[in-house]
């Protein structure tokens, strides 16, 4: 299978890793693009891409530079968008539904997102859509077994609208509680304060899915308070309360369980063997990339030429 893979020049995540598990398991053809040549898709595939030697054109690319442009992108067959950021479609911000209306313009393309009940979500509205979680750089982030003497502290940012629910329950622990709240630069510096922390706490609140924080914390061998995105998405991860993480659902059971933990120190090293243990398992980008190529493989929903589509709408139930 060849594949035509757009992907982000700039952006914060450094997500190589996830391409090269890619690119491991399909014959890719990965492309970075600027942000200008992500503005004007047209120009660039005119340019720069023959279609028709591509089994597969994956998307991972801006969402907001995306939708402006679906005129072109729905000319584009064998399409597949990968999605990290689709559970904005069902909290409230400023692309609350948006995704669903993007997708209605391309019935044929599959979706590939990362949170489980967002799947189920969109092919309850009958868009082709996969679930592969996030995960982590198996390269770059692991337990480096050093001195954890940073006992409860949350690492990356609170400053986007969608991250509002964080800030507050950060901040509400932040408290009552010692908590250190902090950012580092990417790399280095990270994996070393992650293998620093003994409680790492993820407060995910109203996103609906894990984000890539949680299994970065795994990986590097804290233990990992997560907020509970629910029973739907716990298992579909693997995510067993007091097992391989520890949940809660608001501050009162958050510091409840903190206490547990500091007066079982034991437990808490058995938790933290085990999410790290099913991290290093299931959500390495390694991993993940072969199951996004795997995703690939099956036939698309047959695609239409543009003045068709709406017909193709309603075969689909769109």
């Amino acid at each position: 299978m060849k594949v035509l893979f757009l992907v982000q020049k700039d952006q914060r995540a450094i997500l190589d890793r996830l391409y090269d598990g890619i690119a491991a398991e399909c014959e890719c053809d990965t492309r970075w693009l600027t942000d200008a040549e992500q503005d004007n898709l047209r120009k660039y595939f005119r340019e720069h891409v023959k279609v028709e030697d591509y089994d597969r054109i994956l998307f991972f690319l801006r969402f907001k530079k995306e939708i402006r442009q679906v005129n072109f992108i729905r000319t584009l067959p064998n399409l597949v968008i990968l999605e990290h950021d689709a559970y904005q479609n069902y909290i409230p911000c400023k692309y609350t539904g948006k995704f669903s209306e993007y997708y209605r313009n391309l019935p044929w393309a599959r979706v590939i997102t990362s949170g489980a009940v967002v799947t189920r979500r969109l092919c309850d509205e009958g868009f082709d859509a996969v679930f592969i979680p996030k995960g982590y750089d198996q390269a770059l982030l692991s337990n480096e077994q050093r001195e954890r003497d940073i006992e409860l502290a949350f690492v990356g940012s609170l400053r986007s609208v969608a991250y509002s629910g964080r800030k507050a329950m950060l901040e509400s622990i932040a408290a009552v509680e010692n908590l250190l709240i902090t950012r580092t630069k990417s790399g280095e510096e990270y994996r070393e304060t992650l293998s620093r922390i003994r409680f790492f706490v993820s407060a995910d609140v109203g996103m609906g899915e894990y984000m890539i924080k949680n299994f970065e914390a795994m990986a590097c061998g804290c233990v990992l308070f997560a907020f509970d995105q629910g029973e739907e998405e716990n298992r579909a991860l693997g995510f067993v309360d007091l097992h391989n993480i520890v949940l809660y659902r608001d501050l009162d059971e958050f510091r409840e369980k903190l206490r547990y933990m500091r007066e079982q120190p034991e437990l808490a090293l058995t938790i933290s063997r085990n999410g790290q243990l099913l991290a290093e398992q299931r959500f390495t980008f390694h991993a993940l990339g072969k199951a996004i190529v795997d995703a690939m493989r099956p036939p698309l929903r047959p695609h239409v030429a543009p003045g068709w589509w709406n017909k193709l709408r309603n075969v689909v139930g769109l």
